[in-house]
């Protein structure tokens, strides 16, 4: 059919992911100054003396004086400069002041405000259907990171991990993708003035190398991260319209729509698969407003209700729609049962062994949870068949030590 034909035809390769950080400390941002606005020619420009900024210029300035800080760098493009004050009118500064240059410490790595998903040309990547939960929202441990030509930063790189690992870092216009690159920047000038904070960045120059993908590698900063997105958003989760919202893991606030946990095979490949979910389905016009985030996540272990400290990996489905009130959550509803119905008819050829739905709507007083194996012996069968040879074997023990006749 033309479904499976565009199925085996797309390629194999997972895309490349680059984030790009927002914030930067240049001169010319209005926002990183006290008044709101860049210093002229009739101000005081005041760098607070124990604070470590590095700031790009772009442009000349005229200035009435300066006072710069113990630590730091001001980066100069060519043309840029200051100048003294010499009294002239400057129609755009009327009266002059103190004019201060704003914190930048607080600016954290692990604020998923502060990231975008760009092209790798750097422009901004066009919204659509796919959307990242939040602990993948800051860059995963085989994105590519890009801080803006011609802009200066400061970021916290603060961790619970040991090592963020990242596949390359763009500085300045430089990709550096190799662990030798990186370490080469690291040494120089401007790089303890950039990051600051007790985590550490590692440059690998590898995308993830598994074709049914490779889990991002934030968990341990899970906290962090919704911390920080909580502080931007007024310290709490906004009230959900379904009364037992879902909570998918790696996102911080519980959803109404649908959750999707998939058992897989070697053959299973995740880039081909999001594609095929988002031309086959999120394209139909009844799916308008259905956004879905597919990953590879780790998810911990439980035997007879105790969480063990192994996980197994799945493939995690999220998906979330706009509709409102007792609608909420219905269409992302039958999205997921579409996609649970195609997984029992066509698993096995996509790689797929087996796959739990979870719902909450607007309508419903709690999630319901379905579930599709793919193969013919389910896991009811196998811890029958278990239980069962532990009996026998616990009868064969106690009629060979005489205590059964």
């Amino acid at each position: 059919t033309g479904l499976n034909w565009f199925f085996c035809s797309l390629p194999a390769a997972t895309a490349a992911v680059y984030k790009q950080w927002i914030p930067n400390t240049n001169f010319e941002t209005a926002s990183n100054w006290d008044k709101g606005r860049v210093p002229c020619a009739s101000d005081v420009v005041h760098f607070e003396k124990d604070k470590v900024v590095s700031v790009f210029v772009r442009s000349p300035h005229a200035l009435t004086d300066m006072y710069l800080p113990l630590n730091g760098e001001l980066v100069l493009a060519a043309g840029a400069g200051f100048t003294a004050f010499d009294g002239s009118w400057d129609p755009g500064c009327d009266s002059g002041g103190t004019v201060r240059f704003a914190d930048a410490e607080h600016r954290a790595w692990f604020d998923p405000t502060l990231w975008q998903d760009v092209l790798p040309s750097g422009e901004p990547k066009p919204s659509g259907p796919i959307f990242s939960v939040d602990e993948e929202r800051v860059p995963c441990r085989y994105d590519d990171v890009v801080f803006q030509p011609e802009t200066s930063f400061r970021v916290n790189i603060d961790s619970s991990q040991p090592v963020i690992h990242l596949r390359s870092i763009s500085v300045m216009g430089q990709e550096l993708n190799t662990p030798a690159s990186w370490a080469g920047y690291l040494g120089g000038p401007s790089a303890p003035l950039q990051f600051h904070g007790n985590g550490t960045l590692q440059v690998t120059g590898t995308g993830c190398p598994d074709k049914s993908g490779c889990a991002c590698g934030n968990a341990l900063d899970g906290p962090r991260i919704c911390a920080a997105l909580l502080r931007a958003s007024g310290r709490q989760c906004p009230e959900p319209a379904c009364q037992s919202p879902l909570q998918p893991l790696g996102h911080c606030c519980g959803v109404c729509g649908a959750t999707i946990n998939l058992d897989f095979t070697p053959d299973f490949d995740l880039q081909k698969y999001q594609d095929r979910l988002v031309q086959e389905w999120l394209s139909q016009p009844k799916y308008a407003g259905v956004q879905m985030a597919i990953s590879k996540v780790h998810k911990a272990q439980t035997f007879l209700g105790i969480l063990s400290r192994s996980s197994t990996p799945l493939i995690q489905i999220v998906l979330i729609d706009d509709r409102a009130g007792a609608q909420a959550g219905t269409a992302a509803e039958q999205l997921a049962a579409d996609i649970m119905e195609n997984v029992a008819q066509h698993g096995e050829a996509l790689g797929i062994s087996s796959g739990k739905m979870e719902v909450a709507t607007g309508g419903s007083a709690s999630g319901q949870v379905g579930s599709h194996p793919v193969s013919r012996i389910t896991a009811g069968t196998v811890m029958g068949l278990l239980f069962s040879l532990l009996f026998l074997g616990g009868i064969l023990f106690l009629y060979r030590k005489g205590k059964l006749r």
